[in-house]
């Protein structure tokens, strides 16, 4: 198929902006929240939700996303979702007010949902051929992974020089250029569709069970693990994502076809690298507010603080993961990959007030980066290979909504786990804080304590993604150029979607 579309590289250029549009968005905002924050009048209590309102919007919707790429086409859902992600963009940068700001961030959700596995599930359908594959998921993995380390620079160069309105607007062009270059270069293959009607209990038991499942993370943070909202949460979203497997294993047409899921590789990959975004995004959150409420960084000094990572992101990515994804077991990239980050994890528990850049955050964000790097490029192209074409939407959603609802649980997991502990600091050691500059010391130090036991938790958790991308992913690197379009032996059949990441 590949063969077919000469111009898939270009394709890939307008594919990858729009990625880095929807993976800039999510960090770029954390930068900016501080302002934005004082000049809405947003609360300490409700300014999660800025974070959390796209949050709930984008990963509940993912899966419903996916399935509309596959129905309506994928190029039809990608420019659909551009042009609605960048209106989005304008509404938040001109929001008056609270409701206006967690609204547009909604509705940015809502359009990335759409957006995002439209723009893998191209990739999937457009570079079959397995040399061309590493390559191009070497440059999205890259992206995917590294993007949201960029919008912490360009975040805290717009809030700095310009007005953290910039951060939302700066998506228009992003977009325009890549809606403009996507309706003139993006062939979809014809016969990738899946025109099957929609399964509209599929949709609502799903979408119903992820809101309620990140809103109980959520609603966890503020209000604590015993209250019976949260119990009430999570209780709903067991039922009915129970209820939602059970439908999709009986309907005709499934939103999520379980063929999709069962599969042990591709399983492996939804379930570690959601993990390993639980300990990322929670992780960006406290070391952002570290680096400029603790250590006193301006936006830029801290944007510029993460520029390691982005370089550690790059060369994990397209020098270590897609350079050996033809030669080494996916497992033996993801595992290794997962603790490296772990190890980086593990030096974050030293930050401390007055503490060294470049002995402790330098050195831990190159490895993070590292690390997640290589890790993510093969999951990347591991979570979409062998899916027949007319899941290969849907297929896109889940490796989206594991990492959308791990950076929800994330951040509502690991703040709460933070801020129990700089709770528990400040009550074992007010005692001997009777001075003002002595109380505003121990704010300081009880908050890094708080950072650090969360980061402590971080660690735990890429260590449990590691064993589970070793234990689950058992797939070999091969030789020959297998499609993943469902002309390769056995793809065409419901009950055999195994396919090996291609080699050489």
């Amino acid at each position: 198929m590949s063969e077919t579309d000469p111009r898939r590289w270009k394709a890939l250029i307008f594919i990858a902006l729009a990625q880095l549009m929807v993976v800039l968005d999510a960090t770029i905002v954390n930068i900016a929240l501080p302002s934005a924050q004082q000049d809405l009048g947003i609360s300490d209590g409700n300014r999660q939700w800025v974070i959390t309102a796209y949050a709930l919007a984008f990963g509940g919707l993912l899966l419903f996303g996916g399935r509309i790429a596959d129905l309506w086409g994928r190029k039809r859902a990608f420019l659909v979702g551009l042009v609605g992600f960048a209106a989005a963009s304008v509404l938040g940068g001109a929001a008056n007010g609270e409701a206006m700001m967690l609204g547009a961030r909604a509705l940015q959700g809502v359009f990335g949902a759409l957006l995002a596995p439209a723009a893998l599930s191209l990739l999937a359908v457009m570079f079959t051929d397995g040399k061309e594959r590493a390559k191009a998921f070497g440059i999205y993995g890259a992206i995917a992974g590294g993007g949201g380390a960029v919008g912490f620079i360009l975040g805290g160069l717009l809030t700095e020089y310009m007005d953290w309105r910039w951060t939302f607007f700066v998506n228009v062009p992003f977009a325009i250029v890549a809606a403009a270059g996507a309706y003139f270069v993006i062939r979809e293959p014809a016969e990738g569709r899946n025109r099957s009607p929609l399964d509209i209990p599929g949709v609502l038991l799903s979408t119903l069970g992820l809101v309620a499942l990140v809103y109980g993370f959520t609603r966890a943070e503020s209000a604590g693990w015993t209250d019976g909202l949260t119990i009430g949460m999570f209780v709903a979203s067991a039922v009915l994502l129970g209820a939602f497997l059970v439908t999709e294993a009986k309907v005709k047409a499934p939103l999520l076809p379980l063929r999709v899921l069962t599969e042990r590789n591709r399983g492996g990959v939804y379930l570690s690298l959601g993990l390993a975004v639980i300990a990322m995004f929670g992780t960006f959150l406290f070391l952002t507010y570290y680096l400029q409420i603790v250590q006193g960084y301006s936006p830029v000094k801290t944007g510029f603080a993460f520029l390691p990572m982005i370089a550690g992101m790059i060369v994990g990515s397209t020098q270590i993961g897609a350079r050996l994804m033809t030669r080494v077991a996916p497992r033996l990239l993801m595992g290794p990959g997962f603790l490296v980050a772990a190890v980086g994890m593990l030096l974050l528990t030293q930050m401390e007030i007055g503490g060294s850049y470049s002995a402790v955050v330098l050195p831990a964000l190159l490895l993070l980066g590292l690390g997640m790097g290589t890790a993510f490029m093969p999951a990347m192209s591991l979570a979409t290979h062998g899916v027949e074409p007319r899941d290969a939407g849907v297929a896109s959603a889940m490796v989206n909504t594991s990492q959308q609802v791990g950076g929800a649980i994330g951040t509502a997991l690991l703040n709460t786990i933070a801020a129990s502990a700089t709770t528990a600091y400040i009550t074992s050691h007010a005692a001997g804080a009777t001075t003002p500059a002595a109380q505003k010391l121990l704010q300081a130090q009880a908050q890094v304590d708080g950072y650090a036991t969360a980061t402590w938790w971080a660690v735990g958790i890429l260590v449990i993604s590691a064993a589970i991308a070793f234990a689950f992913i058992n797939t070999d690197a091969q030789g020959g150029a297998q499609a993943a379009s469902g002309d390769g032996e056995g793809v065409g059949k419901e009950d055999e979607v195994r396919i090996p990441v291609v080699a050489h």
